[in-house]
């Protein structure tokens, strides 16, 4: 789905800059972008969908002139095309209007949208709104979004499915649901994250042959991860280390009935490639563990004193998998927190940071990764709100807690400095949505950071390593997908 695509992700706003500065710095016409546009749309159609009827649902902005110039070309090519007019051919201007009029003169067949009641063959082109949407869709628009998508044909969005913001990846009532997005100029940050990835669908990019020094003028907001380039974090090993120089990690958690999330991230620290691992739970969980896996170290705990020995030795902590928040609970994160040793800090003990009787500090040394219900606890917001802009609600995070950050989900975003763009994941697939898959990424962290990698690095590489396991691990199917099928793969791939 994400395959050969520029890294860079930008906003709507940066993208009209783009698109300015080629237009008005590099003295391309905008009319000639279109056409660059529409071709590029429309080359996708025929090797596609070769010699099927095309609709094209034209709008009155330069989102209806690129689908304008796709009717054009496939009329010069004897296709079987029409489009459908949402906005009357007098509200349109400048670019759009001669695209219009390019339709035109090559006899494209064009009718209004009050006269089109179904769509019953062919694929469909949504060019009615593109980046222009603010807010929500008003009429007739809306109207013509429902029709497409009741119409179960296949749907090409140009540039970005009518609906969906650019910035955030969330849909309006009603938006485009696209089998193909074909985007152009820059890659718009809302297609990678959220619902954005489910109404794109496939995504294909133009760059429509600008001069790539154009980039060069314009931060991006956002970064696609890629691991391949994360991986040379990762130290090559002498040929005589010991496990001492890979480090201790230690992982806090465990409450009576959840003794599997600590065991997961704990195999998941040492699979990552940490010298030693240590466990510190409930006595009840201890012969489990060790049954399970021999090479961890496993105490059983009834106080938070009982911590302070293991603290000692430790050189990362893990501390959340399955922790409660219990008076034990409690007692342990106060007492790991207080060594200021390097901490991933997941589930619970992200949600023990807001009980105001244990008052704890933040660090600059945490790594958080929280999922949205437990980011919208700690920011003092709703889920819902969370979810409106995940990259917002990334950014406020760091800026509260001043640590790398996780917001986990579909396109998980990870931002580790105010001035740099949020890295995007764009892998992993829905059978991670089971319970474990967040124990074994603390684990992933907690092993990097024991293996000497900073936090700002560590985090979007155990993201990336984490998706990439996940993928190879769903070979055979993602339902059923177990977090524990993830130990294999990620073997492998920390040994590239």
């Amino acid at each position: 789905m994400f395959q050969h695509l520029p890294v860079p992700l930008y906003t709507a706003q940066q993208v009209r800059e783009l698109d300015r500065i080629a237009i008005q710095d590099w003295g391309i016409p905008g009319i000639k972008l279109m056409k660059r546009a529409g071709y590029a749309v429309f080359q996708q159609l025929i090797s596609r969908w070769p010699g099927v009827p095309i609709t094209v649902f034209c709008g009155a902005g330069n989102n209806g002139g690129d689908g304008y110039i796709v009717a054009a070309l496939a009329a010069e090519s004897r296709l079987s095309v029409s489009v459908v007019q949402v906005a009357s051919a007098d509200k349109l201007s400048g670019d759009a209007r001669q695209a219009y009029e390019y339709a035109k003169q090559a006899g494209v067949v064009m009718r209004p949208f009050s006269e089109c009641s179904n769509l019953d063959a062919g694929v469909v082109v949504d060019a009615l709104l593109g980046t222009g949407l603010n807010g929500q869709v008003r009429e007739p628009y809306a109207q013509a979004i429902r029709l497409i998508n009741r119409s179960g044909l296949p749907v090409v969005a140009v540039d970005i499915p009518s609906g969906l913001s650019c910035d955030t990846g969330v849909p309006a009532d009603p938006t485009v649901s696209a089998e193909l997005t074909v985007t152009f100029i820059g890659l718009k940050q809302g297609l990678f994250t959220g619902e954005g990835r489910v109404f794109a669908g496939e995504l294909v990019f133009s760059d429509l042959r600008v001069p790539q020094t154009l980039y060069q003028q314009l931060q991006p907001s956002g970064m696609r991860l890629e691991l391949d380039e994360l991986l040379v974090a990762l130290p090559e090993r002498r040929r005589d280390a010991h496990k001492g120089d890979f480090g201790h990690v230690l992982v806090v958690g465990g409450e009576l009935g959840f003794g599997g999330a600590v065991a997961m991230a704990a195999e998941a620290a040492l699979r990552t490639g940490a010298g030693l691992v240590t466990v510190a739970t409930r006595p009840e969980h201890v012969s489990t563990l060790l049954s399970r896996r021999p090479e961890l170290m496993v105490r059983g705990l009834t106080s938070g004193r009982q911590l302070q020995p293991l603290l000692n030795s430790a050189t990362v902590l893990v501390i959340g998998p399955g922790l409660g928040q219990t008076p034990w609970s409690e007692q342990l994160l106060q007492q790991a927190l207080a060594t200021g040793l390097p901490t991933v800090l997941d589930a619970d003990g992200l949600n023990l940071l807001n009980n105001e009787r244990l008052n704890i500090t933040p660090a600059d040394n945490w790594v958080m990764t929280p999922h949205p219900g437990e980011a919208a606890r700690l920011l003092g917001i709703t889920t819902s709100e969370v979810q409106r802009d995940r990259f917002a609600a990334v950014r406020a995070l760091h800026q509260k807690f001043h640590c790398p950050v996780l917001l986990k989900g579909a396109g998980s975003l990870v931002c580790t400095a105010d001035d740099q763009p949020i890295i995007v994941c764009c892998g992993g697939n829905p059978g991670m949505a089971s319970g474990g898959m967040g124990d074994v990424l603390s684990g992933i962290i907690g092993g990097l950071l024991a293996q000497g990698i900073p936090g700002e690095e560590a985090l979007p590489l155990a993201v990336g390593l984490h998706a990439e396991a996940a993928d190879r691990a769903s070979v055979d199917g993602e339902r059923g997908l177990l977090a524990t099928d993830l130990f294999g793969p990620l073997r492998r791939l920390v040994n590239p």
